[in-house]
């Protein structure tokens, strides 16, 4: 299906402010290797208050990615051009995107496990849209946002959300009470390839996809796990040591989310996870505390 522009639609702005929240992996189990070179898995995602901030401005020339963060690629190698150029292929266009510059101000720690670049590049999609005066059906928007990660297609979503396939199914489930996360961001980060070659290292016989921790469409806290745990927590004990730092402080639940390095805790209260978040920064750690948010609240932002 193509997309058009919008047939008597007001003008388009000159500046949009965006934000990008990131997300949590509360649930991680993998599966062997398919055809196509990726996991199979079954994750159940959850968004955070925790976000960067995407300016876009209307320009002339080509479009331009910028952000002063050491380690965060410019340009061509950011997740948010590579988005812009998605899209605009799939708009039908020709050559390469133009007519937008791209600012980022990050807050989600890089390398962390918690879908910084690609909800960076997710949330710009919309906006994009809005300064090229395009209306893309949501198929085909989904399908930019999985070409840009395999967690993708949840920016568009959010909530709490079940995720199979690469991760890049996405199924909406009864959104977890409200709780407050504290987030302990270790200093050295961990590349997602080198995780999953730690776990293809470590186990050796074939890997069965188990029934993910839901009970209808609602989540049971009791049955999470992160199948990346094992092999982190063996070649980096200081991430080990954090998901038991937060376990110690009376999380309701500690582990390490997506590939790492972060780790979270959940807290039914904002009073303990203060208590947390001040134990965990004695110790060294840096540390986020923020709290999950809801479908319907990122709808109220669209």
């Amino acid at each position: 299906m193509t997309a058009s522009s919008t047939p008597g639609a007001e003008p388009a702005p000159h500046v949009l402010k965006l934000r990008a929240y990131a997300k949590i992996n509360l649930d991680l189990r993998i599966g062997p290797i398919r055809e196509d070179g990726f996991h199979d898995l079954t994750t159940v995602l959850q968004s955070v208050a925790l976000h960067d901030t995407v300016t876009l401005r209307a320009v002339e020339g080509p479009c331009q990615v910028r952000c002063t963060v050491p380690g965060v690629p410019q340009d061509r190698d950011n997740l948010v051009w590579r988005a812009a150029q998605s899209l605009w292929l799939a708009l039908g266009r020709r050559g390469e995107p133009h007519g937008v510059t791209a600012t980022i101000v990050k807050r989600i720690p890089i390398e962390a496990g918690l879908g910084g670049g690609t909800s960076d590049a997710v949330s710009s999609l919309r906006g994009l849209c809005r300064l090229w005066k395009a209306a893309p059906p949501p198929e085909l928007l989904r399908d930019v946002a999985a070409d840009v990660g395999a967690d993708g297609p949840f920016f568009l979503i959010g909530g709490t959300a079940l995720g199979v396939g690469r991760g890049d199914e996405i199924y909406p489930l009864v959104e977890l009470s409200r709780q407050w996360v504290v987030i302990i961001v270790p200093a050295l980060g961990v590349p997602t390839a080198h995780a999953y070659a730690w776990l293809d290292r470590d186990v050796t016989a074939a890997r069965r996809r188990r029934a993910p921790p839901v009970i209808g469409s609602r989540l049971d806290l009791t049955a999470l796990t992160n199948d990346l745990e094992r092999p982190v927590f063996r070649r980096r004990s200081e991430i080990r040591e954090a998901a038991h730092a937060l376990a110690g402080a009376g999380a309701l639940v500690a582990a390490m989310t997506g590939s790492g390095s972060a780790v979270f805790g959940l807290f039914a209260t904002r009073a303990r996870a203060l208590e947390a978040s001040a134990v965990a920064r004695q110790l060294g750690w840096r540390v986020v505390c923020t709290q999950t948010i809801s479908r319907e609240h990122l709808a109220r932002e669209a």
